[in-house]
C-alpha cells in the first residue's frame, strides 16, 4: 500500500504566490486542483493584505503575509515581474517554506523564481519555451518538451495547463492517486486545444517566433533579474 505523506484526516496547507503583476494563467490550476481536494487550506501569500491585480488584470488580495503565512505543504509560483524575482525579501521567503514543504511547484516563469533562490541547483527542470533554456544559467538541467518534470519534491510545468498537471502529480504524491483520479474527472481536465499548436513543435518556427516576440522584451527582464539573484545567493547556506 502507498505511503501517503499526508493523511486525508490532516489538513493539507498550500500556499500560491501573489503579488502585483503575476500571471494568473500559471496559478490557478493549482488553487482548482487543490481547492476542490479534500480538507485542503489555500493560503495566497504576499508581503501585505493589499489589493493587487494579476496579469491579465484581475484583482486578487493575499489573505496571508510572509511573517503570518503558516508551515505549508505546497508552495507554488508562477511568472511573476523581475523586480520581484530578485526581491531579497521574497528570496528569502522562497528559501525558508521550500524547507518544510513537500510540493514545491513552480508553473511557466515560476520556475526562474525558484532558480533564482538558487532551489534548482543540480535538479532537473522545465519551464515556458521562452524561459526553459535560461534555467541552466540557474544550476538547473533544463528539460525541454512541455512536460511535468518531477525532481524530488520540486515539481515544474509550463503555463496554464502545466499549472494544472504538476497539481494533479503532486497532488497525487500527497493524498494518492485514487483522490487525484477523482479531481481531474471532477473538473473534466481533458484539453482540447482548437488550433494544436500549443508547443512550438506543433506551431512551427514562424508563429513561434511571433509568439515568442510578443512578450520577448518582458521576458529578458525576468531571466536577468533571475541570473542577478542566483549569482547573489548561490552557494549561501539555506
Amino acid at each position: 500500500m502507498m505511503t501517503l505523506l499526508k493523511p486525508l484526516d490532516q489538513t493539507l496547507k498550500v500556499g500560491i504566490f501573489v503579488c502585483p503583476g503575476y500571471f494568473l494563467g500559471d496559478v490557478v490550476g493549482v488553487q482548482t486542483v487543490f481547492g476542490c481536494s479534500p480538507n485542503t487550506e489555500i493560503h495566497l501569500v504576499w508581503k501585505t493584505l493589499d489589493p493587487i491585480d494579476a496579469s491579465p488584470r484581475w484583482p486578487t488580495m493575499a489573505t496571508t503575509t510572509f511573517e503570518e503565512c503558516p508551515d505549508i505543504d505546497v508552495l507554488a509560483v508562477g511568472l511573476i515581474p523581475p523586480d520581484v524575482i530578485a526581491d531579497p525579501e521574497v528570496i528569502a521567503f522562497f528559501q525558508q517554506k521550500s524547507k518544510s514543504a513537500s510540493a514545491v511547484i513552480g508553473s511557466c516563469g515560476g520556475s526562474l523564481m525558484l532558480g533564482a533562490a538558487a532551489l534548482l541547483e543540480g535538479r532537473r527542470a522545465t519551464a515556458s519555451m521562452a524561459f526553459v533554456d535560461a534555467l541552466e544559467d540557474l544550476g538547473a538541467i533544463p528539460v525541454p518538451g512541455g512536460q511535468v518534470v518531477v525532481d524530488g519534491k520540486f515539481y515544474t510545468a509550463g503555463p496554464a495547463t502545466g499549472s494544472f498537471e504538476a497539481a494533479l502529480i503532486a497532488l497525487a504524491a500527497l493524498r494518492g492517486e485514487e483522490i487525484a483520479k477523482v479531481i481531474e474527472l471532477g473538473i473534466e481536465y481533458d484539453p482540447h486545444p482548437p488550433f494544436k499548436v500549443g508547443s512550438p513543435e506543433l506551431a512551427g518556427p514562424e508563429l513561434t517566433e511571433q509568439a515568442l516576440g510578443m512578450y520577448r522584451e518582458a521576458a529578458d527582464a525576468c531571466i536577468a533579474a533571475a541570473r542577478s539573484a542566483y549569482e547573489a545567493y548561490r552557494g549561501r547556506p539555506l
